[in-house]
C-alpha cells in the first residue's frame, strides 16, 4: 500500500481514469458506427442497396428515405401535361310556376316562358402521348361534350380539339389537337412491374389549378371500383392526392415514365386515389387511334355465378361455372345453340370456375375465331362451337 501511493499519486490516477474513460468513449462511439449506420440517400434517388464500407470493411445497408430528384422529373414531363375544358349544351328547365293557371292568369293568358339554352363546363387533365396532337384522357371528361378546349405549354391560346375515339367501359379517350409543330411527349412505362411502395407522381388540374404535383406511393394493386354506373376493374391504388380536375392526368414513376391514368378518387376515405393502369392502356390504345373504339370479342350472354341452391336446382355437381341467366337474341352464342339455364364448365379447354373466368379467357380470343364451350344442361356435358363476334 505504501509503494502504490510512492508511485501512483492521487492526480495522476484522476488522470490516468480521465484518458481511459476517453478512449471507451471513442471505442463505443466507434463500435456505434459500425452496428447502426446512419441512414443514406442513394444519389440516384433508388431503393436502399448495400455497398462496401472501405473505413472498416464491413457490408453497411443504404436505406433510401424517398426519390430526390423529384422537382427535375417535374420539370421534364410537365410540358406534355394539359388541361381540358369540356363545353355541354343543355336546355333550361321550364320554370314550374307557368303550369300553374293562376301565376299565368296574374301575367297574361298570353305570356309563353320559353327554355334557353345553358352551357354546362368540365375540366380534367391529359397528356400528349404522340408528336402529332394526340392526347389521352378519362372519357368522362368529356362526355357528351359539343366542344372540347385545350391548353398546352408553349401555346397563348387554348386549342380546339376532338374525339377520335373512346371507350365508356374503360373510361378512356384520344383527342386531337392540329399543330404544325412536333409536341413534346410522355412515355408508357409498365405498370405490371411496379412495386406496391413505389414512389409515384401524379400532374394534374385539380380544381382548375394549373399544373398542381402530388407525391405517395402505391398502395395497392388490382383494385376494383364502382362509381355510379360505371365498373372499373384492375386499378393501381396510391396515396397521391387525386381530386376533382385530376382526371384523365398522368401517374409517373420517377423515371418520369406513365405508369397509370388518373381516374377516380374515394370521397369516403383520406388520401386514396385510383389509377387505370398503363398495361390496360397500352393494350387498346391502337383501336382507340385506328378505329375510333375498341373492339372486344362477344358471345352474347348473360352471366351469373352458381351458388348452391342453383347447383342443386340443375342437378350440378358443384358450384364451379357460371350459369347463362340470358342470350342475346341473334348473338353468337344464340346462333351456336346456348340457352337460359347452361352453366358453362370449360372454354377453350379451360376449366370456369366464375362468370369473370368467361370474360379474362375471351380477352384472348381472336374476333372471328371459333371456340369449344363445354355446358352443363340436363345432368350431361354438351360441347359446343361459338364463332366469337365483336361486341356492339
Amino acid at each position: 500500500m505504501v509503494k502504490f501511493k510512492e508511485r501512483f499519486s492521487l492526480p495522476g490516477v484522476i488522470i490516468i481514469s480521465f484518458l481511459m474513460g476517453i478512449m471507451f468513449m471513442a471505442g463505443g462511439l466507434t463500435a456505434y458506427k459500425l452496428y447502426f449506420p446512419p441512414a443514406v440517400v442513394a444519389e440516384d434517388g433508388n431503393n436502399a442497396a448495400n455497398t462496401n464500407n472501405a473505413a472498416d470493411g464491413n457490408n453497411i445497408k443504404l436505406v433510401s428515405i424517398g426519390p430526390t430528384d423529384i422537382s427535375q422529373t417535374v420539370k421534364n414531363v410537365s410540358p406534355a401535361v394539359v388541361n381540358i375544358e369540356s363545353f355541354a349544351a343543355q336546355q333550361s328547365q321550364m320554370n314550374p310556376y307557368m303550369n300553374d293557371p293562376l301565376f299565368r292568369e296574374f301575367f297574361g293568358r298570353n305570356f309563353d316562358y320559353q327554355p334557353y339554352p345553358e352551357t354546362s363546363t368540365g375540366i380534367g387533365t391529359g397528356f400528349i402521348f404522340d408528336k402529332s396532337g394526340l392526347i389521352i384522357t378519362n372519357e368522362h371528361v368529356i362526355n357528351g361534350s359539343s366542344k372540347i378546349e385545350v391548353t398546352i405549354n408553349g401555346f397563348d391560346e387554348p386549342l380546339s380539339a376532338e374525339v377520335i375515339g373512346s371507350d365508356e367501359e374503360l373510361d378512356l379517350a384520344v383527342l386531337k389537337v392540329s399543330v404544325k409543330k412536333d409536341l413534346p411527349v410522355l412515355k408508357m412505362g409498365d405498370s405490371n412491374k411496379t412495386e406496391v411502395g413505389s414512389w409515384v407522381i401524379a400532374i394534374g388540374n385539380p380544381y382548375g389549378l394549373d399544373h398542381t404535383v402530388t407525391v405517395g406511393v402505391i398502395s395497392a394493386k388490382g383494385r376494383p371500383l364502382q362509381i355510379s354506373n360505371r365498373m372499373y376493374k384492375n386499378l393501381l391504388q396510391t396515396d397521391a392526392a387525386i381530386n376533382p380536375g385530376n382526371s384523365g392526368g398522368p401517374l409517373l414513376n420517377t423515371a418520369g415514365e406513365v405508369i397509370g391514368i388518373n381516374t377516380a378518387i374515394n370521397s369516403s376515405a383520406q388520401g386514396i386515389g385510383f389509377a387505370i393502369p398503363a398495361a390496360t392502356v397500352k393494350e387498346v390504345l391502337e383501336d382507340l387511334v385506328n378505329n375510333g373504339k375498341v373492339t372486344k370479342p362477344y358471345i352474347g350472354v348473360y352471366l351469373q355465378s352458381v351458388n348452391k341452391e342453383l347447383a342443386d336446382y340443375f342437378g350440378a355437381y358443384d358450384t364451379d361455372g357460371a350459369v347463362v341467366a340470358y342470350v342475346v337474341p341473334g348473338s353468337p352464342a344464340e346462333k351456336a345453340g346456348i340457352l337460359k339455364g347452361d352453366i358453362i364448365v370449360k372454354i377453350d379447354k379451360q376449366k370456369v370456375k366464375t362468370p369473370e373466368d368467361i370474360t379474362e379467357k375471351l380477352k384472348n380470343i381472336k374476333i372471328g375465331d371459333n371456340v369449344a364451350i363445354q355446358v352443363f344442361r340436363k345432368a350431361a356435358i354438351k360441347t359446343i362451337t361459338v364463332k366469337i363476334g365483336e361486341k356492339p
